[in-house]
């Protein structure tokens, strides 16, 4: 087994992902975790984004009936 002169400091952790942020320390696993949570959440954005036009949209509708 390899030497690791930095195996007594502590690793820090980083729990959330931040945009930009150095990817270098990393591992592959944790790159992967990552990449799902963010597809997770992009998923979630585009589901409250399709809400939000369907709610418009039905709004507008209703609105141009009562134009007439």
């Amino acid at each position: 087994m390899a030497f690791d002169p930095f195996g007594d400091e502590p690793r820090v952790m980083v729990s959330a992902h931040e945009i930009g942020q150095d990817l270098s320390m990393l591992s592959v696993d944790e790159l992967d975790e990552r990449v799902a949570v963010l597809e997770k959440e992009i998923a979630r954005l585009k589901e409250a984004k399709r809400v939000k036009e369907n709610s418009r949209d039905a709004a507008s509708a209703f609105f141009r009936l009562g134009q007439g």
